[in-house]
């Protein structure tokens, strides 16, 4: 099939201080989360001076991936949109009306599938396509990529520098934990998520002859009357302690960029944590614009464009281009709202099945 060019969606993020408030507004509006929640979150971007990492490292993306495209012989304009800040996603989608593209290729920045990581952003698309009106392009998402040689590598490649930080006679005994935002249970029991997280993490430690290392959660919302995947990243750690860890890498494979919540909850709250109880904490990048990363963009649009080969790891293959209609659904009943990603929760279902599979492999 024919594109005429590629759209980068994002979440977006405020660029100051003036920003965060407004920003976060339209993260939440229809959601019912208190304001004062909303003036903690404020705060975090305020430790940053207001202006979020995001926006800029998307900027360096769709550069890397212009310059990877052209290496090669692709010539397809980039566009980006947001869905909560400028540049708005509505808008991008009218510009793209505007220059006559006809039909697109969106990646959105997500590896993981879940209401919040994947159907959200295509309903996002879908609302954008309709504010723009009659002519609006066609948009097709890219697949999920938790498995893909290109991201896979990457990660790992990140996970190493980080152990490289370590001198030589300590790596071995270094521990690794992998780190995803928390969803609620209802919206991961209805998804893919903690199964690719897991294949994932299984992925990057066979890549780098490791034994397993963990998969642990971060910025978890909402009261604490209501399940979300566990255990919580600082709870991890406090353990580690009690058992005598000396040496922890952490590595946020569920987040592709630095963005607050890595900044914030990894490299501030977390780094503070590590240095009271004396452990030597390693933060492992995100795969950002890691060049293996870059070029598993360029090969998954080739996927759709002419017919490239469809590169997987493990045992389950490539992702489906199209989502089915019960793939990732809403969670019924939402009752709160991360305002860090517009993560909804809702009911309780499977609560204890889940629970049983969050915690991969062994310390």
């Amino acid at each position: 099939m024919t594109y005429d060019a590629i759209l980068i969606v994002s979440f977006g993020g405020p660029e100051g201080r003036e920003d965060v408030i407004p920003f976060l507004e339209n993260v939440l509006r229809g959601k019912n989360v208190p304001r004062e929640r909303m003036l903690q979150v404020a705060e975090h971007y305020y430790h940053f001076g207001g202006k979020s990492p995001i926006n800029d490292q998307n900027g360096a993306l769709i550069a890397a991936l212009d310059r990877e495209l052209k290496a090669h012989g692709l010539s397809m304009p980039i566009y980006w949109g947001n869905r909560n800040w400028h540049p708005l996603l509505a808008d991008t989608v009218r510009q793209m009306r505007a220059d006559g593209i006809r039909r697109t290729l969106a990646f959105a920045t997500s590896a993981f599938g879940s209401y919040s990581g994947c159907r959200h952003y295509r309903e996002d698309i879908e609302r954008a396509q309709a504010e723009a009106g009659p002519g609006a392009p066609e948009i097709h998402k890219l697949r999920t990529f938790h498995n893909h040689p290109g991201f896979v590598e990457a990660a790992a490649d990140r996970v190493r520098q980080a152990l490289e930080q370590l001198p030589v006679e300590r790596r071995d005994a270094a521990l690794i934990a992998f780190t995803a935002h928390s969803i609620p249970l209802s919206m991961a029991i209805a998804s893919p998520y903690v199964a690719q997280l897991e294949e994932s993490c299984q992925l990057v430690c066979q890549m780098l002859g490791r034994p397993a290392g963990s998969l642990v959660y971060q910025s978890r919302s909402g009261p604490s009357t209501q399940p979300w995947l566990e255990p919580d990243i600082c709870d991890y750690v406090r353990q580690l302690h009690s058992e005598g860890c000396t040496d922890l890498v952490v590595a946020p494979i569920g987040f592709l960029s630095d963005h607050m919540e890595v900044v914030y909850d990894l490299d501030t709250e977390v780094a503070e944590l590590c240095r009271e109880l004396g452990i030597n904490l390693c933060r492992a990048p995100t795969v950002g614009v890691h060049p293996g990363f870059v070029a598993m963009i360029r090969e998954l649009i080739l996927e759709r464009t002419a017919y490239g080969e469809r590169r997987a790891l493990g045992a389950n293959g490539p992702g489906s281009d199209f989502c089915g209609a019960d793939c990732c659904q809403n969670p019924s009943r939402p009752k709160s709202y991360s305002i860090e990603t517009g993560l909804a929760s809702g009911n309780e279902r499977g609560e204890a099945k889940l629970k049983e599979s969050t915690a991969y492999g062994p310390r």
